[in-house]
């Protein structure tokens, strides 16, 4: 499906959608569990990969309430979850069943390496695979390590890509693993080593980067009860991923939400082009606020003071969970995205509006998402009329030569690509196409009708035409 975004002015109020990342954990957290509830999930197309998943392995996921509250696990099926605002998940309690079939990940990364762990817990094969995008994505380094644990982890082309092929049953130990390249690696070892006899001790080779990921997974494991540790190179305990060495998670441990429910906190990754999208083009006078903003161990809340930085006025009432931004005239800044990859798309399409340079650094594990997003974002922003420099790992958004004008661009399969081109749309005078919208559906389901309530002219064209 194909959008078309003209230059427009907004105002209003817009609910951001629930955390994507915070919704696959506490999906699988809750398959790990004897059953539990998961309240305000974001159901989309990569958290219905886990839902998938969960009952692959003989757990269900259904609509808390709903009659009979069991999912199908037959095929591809994820049963009806709709909108719900509540699933019940009825887990498989540590123990994943062998599969009847190949789980399909479709293009979500993060469930096929959180899923890839639990998969080596069963006690014999599993076979994972997904769509083009998410074949040519590197697993090598999970697999190496369920390897040196003992499981029996390949991939059916001998390139570290999927399928993959994953036999167990894993009774933990310790590995060494790179940080550097995924902290779901890690995210999936501390997961499924908490059910393990003997515990998982990991060792990382590398910096670990995007740190806030996993301090997203200790904070939830927290919440359903389950120890797991950052320690620094003497072993001692530290209270966050930032600077970790390595993490020890204890085995034979339960996963027991308090009051037996979750709920998922919303998403500062979506909130970032709605933030963008204001401070590019709130009315005058006006402003855009963003409800479901509350603290978490996100790290993507750092968009509210790069937003800031660039000299938009920004107001967040933490308590609240409420953001409200003006529009500004924009400054270039530079902004290290280590631990925060997932902004990047956001930052440099408003770097395309500011003046100035806007580099953006340590983005070179950015590369290896659903597509190579520095090079996305430069090559589709030019299309616009950005200047970009794009170097292995820095990518610098040249404002001040930058005249925005509508264009054909593509958003690459990839919602942040699309999102973001959005927001740099909003700026760029006349009326900018963009292909692949309906890829918002991973993690944003109903963000162009959002932006649309808040006064974005847009309009939709399937192959019925323009809607």
């Amino acid at each position: 499906m194909d959008v078309h975004v003209t230059r427009s002015e907004l105002r209003g109020t817009a609910r951001a959608p629930p955390s994507k990342s915070y919704t696959h954990r506490a999906l699988l957290a809750a398959g790990y569990s004897g059953g539990a509830t998961v309240e305000s999930p974001l159901i989309s197309a990569d958290t219905r990969a886990t839902a998938r998943a969960v009952n692959a392995f003989g757990g269900s996921v259904a609509p808390a309430g709903a009659a009979g509250s069991e999912s199908t696990t037959e095929g591809d099926s994820d049963g009806d979850l709709g909108d719900a605002d509540a699933l019940a998940v009825d887990g498989f309690a540590g123990r994943p069943g062998v599969p009847d079939d190949v789980i399909d990940c479709a293009n979500s990364g993060t469930t096929m390496r959180l899923v890839t762990a639990a998969a080596a817990l069963a006690d014999g094969v599993t076979v994972l695979t997904g769509d083009g995008s998410l074949r040519s994505r590197p697993q090598g380094p999970l697999l190496d390590a369920l390897g040196d644990l003992g499981a029996r982890a390949e991939s059916t082309r001998a390139n570290g890509r999927a399928p993959l092929v994953v036999g167990g049953p894993l009774a933990g130990g310790e590995v060494a693993i790179p940080g550097d390249v995924s902290s779901q690696y890690v995210t999936a070892l501390l997961m499924a080593g908490a059910v393990t006899d003997e515990g998982i001790e990991v060792d990382l080779t590398t910096a670990l980067k995007s740190a806030p990921y996993v301090d997203i997974t200790l904070e939830l494991l927290a919440d359903f009860g389950v120890e797991a540790t950052p320690v620094d190179e003497a072993g001692d305990p530290l209270d966050g991923a930032a600077g970790a060495a390595g993490f020890s998670v204890p085995g034979g441990q339960t996963y027991e939400p308090a009051g037996g429910s979750y709920a998922v906190p919303g998403d500062f990754s979506s909130i970032s082009y709605l933030l963008g999208a204001g401070a590019v083009a709130a009315e005058p006078g006006e402003t855009v606020r963003i409800e479901g903003a509350r603290p978490s161990a996100q790290g993507d809340a750092a968009i509210v003071e790069i937003v800031e930085e660039m000299g938009a006025a920004v107001d967040w009432d933490r308590e609240a969970g409420e953001i409200a931004v003006e529009r500004a005239a924009l400054s270039g800044v530079t902004v290290d995205v280590g631990d925060t990859p997932d902004l990047l798309p956001t930052i440099a399409a408003l770097g395309a509006v500011a003046d100035g340079e806007t580099r953006i650094e340590n983005c070179e594990h950015v590369r290896y998402k659903e597509t190579d997003r520095v090079s996305a974002m430069a090559e589709e922003l030019e299309r616009l009329g950005a200047e970009t420099t794009e170097e292995e790992d820095v990518l610098t958004v040249h404002g001040s030569e930058s005249d925005l004008r509508g264009a054909t661009v593509d958003g690459r399969a990839d919602h942040r690509i699309v999102m973001a081109l959005a927001v740099a749309a909003l700026a760029a005078e006349g009326t900018t196409t963009i292909r692949g919208a309906e890829h918002v559906d991973v993690s944003f389901p109903g963000f162009f009708e959002t932006v649309a309530d808040l006064g974005m002219a847009v309009e939709h064209e399937n192959a019925q035409g323009r809607q």
